[in-house]
């Protein structure tokens, strides 16, 4: 059931429903969370069960502030401080030492934690409420299946789990892909995750190089969405070169049956018969962000059977649409 998140009786509900241990659709300014009190096993064992998510894959505790983050983690090194300073609230999840007593289910069994203080007005109001009840954080891992397209609405949501979900709509997200993570445990910032912060901002904020998770020896803590193949529709999708989708609609021609093409420039009026069906790429990378998951989820709503998509400019600023549609086409 969808409820209006601009509805003050709504938002009692919703935080009613979570301390009462069970799930909500929660809208943040990335995607749309499954979420449930991190801090109770059982309820945190619903999120899993209803993803079809495994249990030692972590998920993200999000918290109201900075000041709950001692609730969860033992220690929060400098660097890590200066980047909850620089970007919280916002889209950015920090993995930190847990304590040993916090959220070992929502932790996946890891002695560390990944935590983020959403930006989203909803998502606020509703953390800030669970806090003042003695819940300091909220488990909200992506509300999809495991593996599958990210929700960026509440309808989306509704369509993954049906009616009897309670899903507080906060309209659209305004970013679209998920926060980038940062692993904090090891002495020095290691990007696991990129996201619309790019590396270069939280190099600037920290004050340290980030260092790629290939060089150090030691084990890298699981995050979400970091796994090959994720964020996938149920059509395949390929990456492809401006020159060969255009090749291969030449070679298909009016043979073009079930595909879909999200790219940059418009294919000619010749080549786009009734088999292909075509939507334009932004050629901005904070608005292909905001796009990617509904133009996916729009063409499987649609039936294609092959999604081409022009692969986005190596730069800095498409990393996070590049990662999520790498592990999409995976």
């Amino acid at each position: 059931m969808i409820i209006s998140g601009s509805n003050p009786v709504h938002v009692q509900q919703a935080v009613f429903a979570l301390c009462a241990g069970e799930l909500l659709g929660l809208p943040t300014e990335t995607v749309y969370g499954l979420a449930a009190d991190a801090g109770n096993e059982t309820a945190v064992a619903k999120i899993f069960k209803a993803k079809g998510r495994p249990s030692n894959h972590p998920l993200i505790v999000h918290v109201a502030s900075v000041a709950e983050v001692n609730q969860f983690a033992s220690d929060v090194p400098d660097f890590a401080q200066k980047l909850m300073a620089q970007f919280w609230p916002g889209p950015l999840t920090l993995i930190l030492p847990r304590r040993a007593e916090m959220a070992a289910a929502a932790a996946g069994g890891q002695n560390s934690v990944g935590l983020r203080c959403p930006s989203h007005p909803v998502a606020v109001e509703v953390l800030k409420a669970c806090a003042a009840k003695g819940v300091w954080g909220v488990a909200a891992p992506s509300a999809n299946l495991f593996g599958r397209v990210s929700p960026t609405s509440a309808a989306h949501v509704q369509s993954e789990f049906g009616d009897a979900l309670l899903i507080l709509d906060g309209g659209e997200c305004e970013v679209g892909i998920e926060s980038s993570i940062v692993d904090c445990t090891r002495g020095v910032p290691v990007l696991l995750r990129p996201g619309q912060i790019s590396r270069a901002q939280i190099e600037q904020a920290c004050g340290m190089k980030l260092v790629s998770q290939e060089t150090l020896n030691s084990e890298t803590p699981r995050a979400s969405g970091t796994l090959e193949s994720h964020y996938a529709p149920t059509a395949k999708v390929r990456l492809m070169s401006t020159a060969d989708w255009q090749k291969a609609l030449v070679v298909l021609g009016p043979h073009t049956q079930n595909v879909a093409l999200w790219s940059l420039e418009k294919p000619s009026y010749s080549l786009m018969g009734a088999g292909l069906y075509w939507r334009a790429m932004p050629s901005n990378a904070t608005q292909a962000a905001h796009d990617l998951f509904s133009v996916l989820r729009d063409f499987d709503s649609r039936g294609v059977r092959t999604i081409w998509i022009e692969t986005p400019p190596d730069t800095l600023e498409w990393e996070g649409v590049c990662d999520r549609l790498k592990r999409a086409a995976a």
